[in-house]
């Protein structure tokens, strides 16, 4: 599929994991993608591998705001237009409220939610113009609790809430904004957690297919929000976890 052929794509986080999935998957259907992030060896290990004249790299801090305006600037400036912003880029702070580090609220808060505030206050003109669209990265941990990780669910809350917001406001601009909400997904995030034995198979007993998703199965359903396929899907929180969510809690009684 040529989807994107002629369209400009912005994905943040992009020098590994989902995002780095997603600006191949973008590439590989005709887009000029833009690849940003905070490691500039990352990105370029990613940028090696597309078209050059198709490629963007910009190394950006997503939650200072300044950085994130210029990131769209360079974009129009590169490229002439921006139709897809993906806001992917996020970090994870393990822990209660009480048993997180105190400065763990700020900083997840100013790179999860901030970030995605960021990319669509500098955006949102630019995709107004192009009649663009908007994903994010939320999460199943912001459509429901973990164990442990309040503060993590709290940031990917705010970014669901925040894309069913974006999309009442601004559907009468014709710009659609949805969030993919991936459950475990192996990427360098959760190296750690695929070494456990224990919690993979607690996992694939919870997950109805058995098993955690490949960044590429991610970045399928993002690039299928950002297409004309579902043009007439805004506001979506999109589960992309194997099933998980079809569950009401209840054990496995079979």
């Amino acid at each position: 599929m040529q989807r994107f052929t002629d369209k400009v794509v912005i994905v943040t986080g992009a020098g590994s994991g989902i995002g780095e999935a997603t600006a191949r998957r973008f590439s590989q259907e005709g887009a000029s993608v833009v690849l940003a992030g905070d490691e500039r060896a990352k990105l370029d290990r990613v940028a090696q591998d597309l078209p050059p004249e198709r490629t963007l790299v910009k190394l950006t801090d997503v939650s200072k705001y300044r950085q994130v305006q210029a990131l769209v600037e360079a974009t129009v400036k590169r490229f002439g237009a921006l139709h897809v912003l993906f806001n992917n880029a996020g970090i994870a702070v393990d822990g209660s409220v009480t048993e997180a580090p105190l400065d763990g609220w700020d900083r997840i808060m100013a790179v999860n939610a901030g970030g995605v505030f960021h990319g669509c206050r500098a955006a949102m003109p630019h995709l107004i113009e192009s009649q663009g669209c908007i994903v994010n990265t939320g999460s199943v941990s912001g459509l429901g609790g973990d164990w442990g990780m309040a503060l993590y669910n709290a940031s990917k809350g705010a970014i669901v809430n925040l894309t069913k917001a974006m999309a009442l406001d601004h559907g009468k601009d014709g710009v659609r904004v949805n969030a993919v909400c991936p459950s475990l997904t192996f990427t360098p995030m959760t190296a750690d957690m695929k070494k456990d034995r224990k919690l993979m198979a607690r996992f694939r007993e919870r997950i109805p297919l058995g098993r955690g998703a490949d960044p590429s199965e991610i970045a399928a359903v993002v690039a299928f929000l950002a297409s004309d396929d579902a043009s007439f899907v805004s506001g979506v929180a999109l589960p992309v976890d194997g099933g998980l969510s079809a569950s009401n809690g209840q054990p496995n009684m079979a």
